[in-house]
């Protein structure tokens, strides 16, 4: 199979941007959707948090500001994430809390290979004079110059290290990252976890095969017109990666670069919610999930519980894999039973719940339990409203929010879906 270059893949792009649904805002369909808003932007920040504040309060100690290095920025959708990022538990007076706030950031520079989504990105962000765009090919190896200063944090978001094929090219460009920090940087890398449950067809117990996955750019149009533009739709050749493989990766560039490169975190991103589970390209058992999500966080849209109901199939042979996905499905239509079940008991004339509810085992994860005394204690306090329709704009984003953060504590780190992620930490002041 002749591999498709870097540039061959960019067109796929270039159709995306064409078609519109790459606009910064859509709701129910196209690359910024409600999930991706609400579910995957926050829980990347939420992991990130932590290793960041570290960052920043080291510069602010430092008396300098940081530098962030933006691999794969698209239409700068790393910077809005990474700016998005705010200070745990704020204070309800504050109305600046955002964690990368304007006098810490010294220069974010956004690098991509593709000319329309940068040129998108300078139309939004040209006017800063702290954030510059830059065509390039990471990975071809480090797009900076000899006599540029070393960057703080090397991003990356939503799969764009996936782009890297073979492992060779991700281990020389971690290790030169690793050889030009002077003495301290994080990295984040985010890739496509190899064991998403919406490309189960691709599932292999031998890590040799099944390396890079034919990516179709399906979900940017709904179903009906997605059939229409079949022989249009671009693809994409793209890494799927488990932690044992990136483990490897950093393993290896470590060695090459003679320093330390400390894994903070792993953690998979969008484990029932990926795009391609709505489009079921790679597992004729995906449900459309994503779409369900999307619903709950739609305004004046009210959502029908049993469409987030999971019917997980397992694959032979993966009995490791599937004993962590049923779980997850059993956790999570547990919570949608029980918060469906408080509505329907919901007495609208008393403006109460029963005095009696069903007690909730203790057997049950914390994460679950949790989410469960949350979402009863959000029904008691609003289902009294008449107005603004409080189950379509209260208790069903409550409910999203509940199940991503149960999600966000179940997830096991190793590859299992979407998006699988790692920060690391580089520190020679350790050696």
């Amino acid at each position: 199979m002749r591999r498709i270059t870097t540039n061959e893949q960019m067109p796929a792009y270039s159709e995306a941007v064409k078609s519109g649904l790459y606009a910064k805002r859509s709701g129910l369909v196209g690359k910024y959707d409600n999930v991706r808003l609400y579910w995957e932007d926050e829980l990347t920040r939420h992991f990130l948090y932590s290793p960041l504040k570290k960052l920043v309060d080291r510069a602010r100690a430092e008396v300098r500001r940081i530098r962030i290095l933006d691999l794969g920025c698209g239409s700068a959708d790393g910077y809005e994430l990474l700016a998005g990022i705010r200070h745990r538990d704020p204070d309800l007076r504050l109305s600046q809390v955002q964690l990368l706030s304007s006098d810490v950031l010294g220069l974010y520079k956004g690098v991509d290979l593709n000319a329309e989504l940068l040129q998108q990105a300078a139309e939004i962000y040209g006017g800063n004079p702290k954030i510059i765009f830059e065509q390039a090919d990471f990975t071809q190896g480090l797009p900076v110059a000899k006599e540029e200063k070393p960057y703080d944090l090397y991003f990356s978001s939503f799969g764009t290290f996936s782009h890297h094929n073979d492992d060779e090219t991700a281990i020389a460009l971690i290790a030169e990252i690793a050889r030009r920090t002077p003495e301290y940087c994080l990295l984040m890398c985010d890739w496509l976890g190899r064991y998403a449950y919406e490309w189960q067809s691709l599932w292999t117990n031998d890590l040799s095969e099944n390396r890079n996955m034919d990516y179709v750019i399906s979900y940017i149009y709904d179903s009906e017109e997605r059939e229409q533009r079949r022989d249009e739709l671009q693809h994409l050749r793209l890494r799927l990666i488990c932690r044992q493989e990136a483990e490897h990766i950093i393993q290896e560039a470590a060695g090459r670069a003679g320093a330390a490169i400390r894994p903070l975190i792993y953690f998979d991103r969008s484990i029932f919610t990926g795009r391609h589970m709505d489009t079921a390209e790679y597992n004729p058992y995906a449900q459309p999930l994503r779409q369900a999500v999307n619903s709950l966080h739609e305004v004046n849209l009210r959502t029908e519980m049993n469409s987030l109901k999971i019917d997980y199939v397992p694959k032979e042979s993966f009995e490791f894999l599937n004993d962590s996905f049923e779980r997850l499905q059993m956790c999570w239509n547990a919570l949608v039973e029980y918060v469906d079940q408080l509505m329907e008991s919901y007495d609208n004339s008393a403006k109460a719940l029963p005095s009696e509810l069903p007690p909730v085992p203790a057997s049950y994860p914390a994460p679950l339990r949790e989410a469960m005394d949350k979402m009863r204690r959000v029904i008691e306090g609003v289902g009294w409203l008449r107005y603004g329709l409080p189950r379509e704009n209260i208790i069903e984003p409550q409910l999203g929010y509940a199940l991503r953060h149960m999600m966000s504590q179940l997830q096991p780190g190793l590859g299992c879906a979407h998006g699988f992620c790692g920060i690391f930490e580089i520190d020679k002041s350790r050696s």
